[in-house]
């Protein structure tokens, strides 16, 4: 809206108003001539032109920004030169290091077990002897010539304990025999001259140096002795140099690098061996732990049916007792029926306890094993099963006799259902291990316990591959350990296997007694006793 539209009509008329202006802006300003002529000037409500800000010129960069910003690529081959001079100098701190690192003996057989020392050390006096050539060769003199070959062999043979101290002084010697040799090439020697700057003994020695330094150290630290023997090579070589020689450096450097990837290899092979063997070792005892607590899952499901029965009980007297008591007071009432509840509660955690431990398998929830039979809602076995569970053992192709002694007093629930599995598992053991043989189930019953005893006879025929897990002996223990009995378990002098437990009467060790309660079971299993009639001890 213009500033005509705004004017008073009774006014008089004041000069005629002017076109608004667009004032020129100069192209610094960051604007074209294009962008002017888009943007006109705003008016006000007098009718004055108000100029449009200038806009805003872009900011100068800081200096130091810019200076980091440029520095930032290069971090990262700052760090990556860091972490090789730290590379370096780890390999020679190694180097210096005369830390011992000796070839362990030969495990088995135990007569040679020290042969890899006694072949060494023959090497070592072979190269020695061999050595003493370049008294004549190098023209070195009987003090020099001696103390260089004398240094090749200790070397050789220090290798097998100081593997590191052994290349110095084997590199050490090769470098003074070929400074001591340079200076008589000149005069003493005819072409072609002799082999240097490495003799034929000072290689060998430096090789089965190198290979034993790469058997025993990491190997960054065998590259770096590497290379340190052929930086060394090539200054006594290419630098310093000599007038009629055969040259030999090549060559050494190639048999050096072929002996040292040879170490190395076998060096990273034994220690993925190792490596294999002991995360073997580590699945052997998870798979151990694994089997004991499924084992301890077992006993805990099959239990939970014993506790809840119990519960059961209880919350069924509790109920009933009010009516079994004439006027019964109100306080009377009151603690039975929080019996009953507490009761209640507790079968309901039992529940709960039993869903965390139920097994993954639903056709076997009790983890008995695949066509039991058992289902969630039948009642745990007792000794009162014990015919059938022989039957069956029968029909299965065994001889089975039972033979019960003492007076039978009452037995806690837990010690009934203990014993059944610990019977059943010995029979099961003996169909799979021990097929035709004959077995005697023996029950002796004491005033503090119950005592079970399964032998068998040697089986008539080999034994089968079992795809069982084998964890009926770690059940057993197991089941004796949680009620503070004893078992029992060998082979018998008849070839046989026998199978004997104690078992508290209520389910505990008398305190101070420990398993010593009650005539414990037969601890030497090995005796004629176990043989069954018409066996012979072999």
């Amino acid at each position: 809206m213009t500033s005509e539209e705004h004017r008073d009509p009774d006014s008089e008329p004041s000069t005629p108003p002017m076109p608004p202006t667009v004032p020129a802006v100069s192209h610094d300003a960051g604007l074209s001539p294009r962008d002017t002529t888009r943007r006109p000037q705003r008016q006000d409500g007098k009718g004055e032109s108000t100029p449009r800000k200038a806009p805003r010129k872009p900011n100068k960069p800081n200096p130091q920004e810019a200076s980091g910003n440029a520095a930032a690529p290069n971090t990262r081959p700052a760090a990556r030169a860091r972490g090789v001079r730290a590379l370096v100098g780890s390999v020679l701190t190694d180097l210096g290091s005369s830390s011992a690192a000796p070839v362990p003996p030969l495990s088995r057989p135990r007569w040679l077990r020290w042969l890899p020392h006694v072949v060494v050390c023959w090497i070592a006096l072979g190269v020695a002897l061999a050595g003493a050539d370049t008294l004549n060769t190098y023209r070195l003199g009987f003090a020099m010539g001696t103390a260089t070959w004398l240094a090749q062999g200790v070397a050789i043979a220090l290798a097998l304990w100081r593997p590191v101290p052994a290349w110095w002084l084997s590199l050490g010697a090769m470098v003074l025999a070929a400074s001591a040799a340079r200076g008589h090439m000149a005069v003493d020697f005819r072409p072609p001259g002799p082999d240097w700057p490495w003799s034929s003994p000072a290689i060998t020695a430096q090789a089965f140096v190198l290979f034993l330094l790469a058997l025993r150290v990491p190997a960054r630290v065998a590259v770096g002795a590497l290379s340190l023997t052929a930086l060394a090579t090539y200054v006594v070589q290419g630098l310093v140099g000599g007038q009629v020689y055969r040259s030999t450096g090549l060559m050494a450097i190639v048999v050096f690098a072929a002996v040292v990837l040879l170490g190395t290899a076998l060096r990273g092979r034994r220690e993925a061996r190792t490596q294999l063997v002991e995360q073997a070792s580590l699945t052997e005892e998870e798979r151990a732990r694994r089997t004991l607590l499924e084992e301890r899952s077992r006993i805990a499901r099959e239990l939970h049916d014993v506790v809840a029965h119990h519960m059961s009980v209880i919350s069924i007297q509790a109920q009933v007792a009010p009516h079994l008591v004439e006027n019964p007071t109100e306080e009377l009432k009151e603690n039975l029926e929080g019996i009953r509840q507490n009761a209640l509660e507790a079968l309901t955690e039992l529940r709960r306890v039993l869903g965390v431990l139920r097994s993954e398998n639903p056709e076997d929830p009790y983890g008995l094993g695949a066509g039991t039979g058992a289902a969630p809602d039948a009642p745990q076995p007792t000794l009162d099963r014990l015919d059938a569970l022989v039957e069956n053992t029968r029909a299965a192709g065994l001889d089975v006799t039972t033979e019960i002694t003492g007076e039978q007093l009452p037995l806690a629930p837990g010690v009934e259902l203990s014993a059944y599995r610990i019977i059943q598992e010995a029979l099961s053991n003996a169909l799979r291990h021990a097929p035709g043989s004959a077995v005697r189930v023996e029950l002796w019953h004491f005033p503090r316990g119950l005592q079970v005893r399964v032998v068998n006879s040697r089986p008539e025929r080999p034994a089968p591959p079992s795809p069982g897990a084998g964890h009926g002996l770690l059940g057993m223990r197991e089941r004796v350990a949680m009620l503070g009995g004893t078992l029992v378990t060998s082979e018998t002098s008849c070839g046989g296997f026998a199978v004997a437990a104690f078992l508290p009467r209520n389910g505990a060790a008398p305190a101070g007694e420990g398993s010593k309660d009650g005539p414990p079971p037969s601890g030497s299993t090995d005796d004629n006793s176990t043989c069954l009639p018409g066996e012979e001890t072999p």
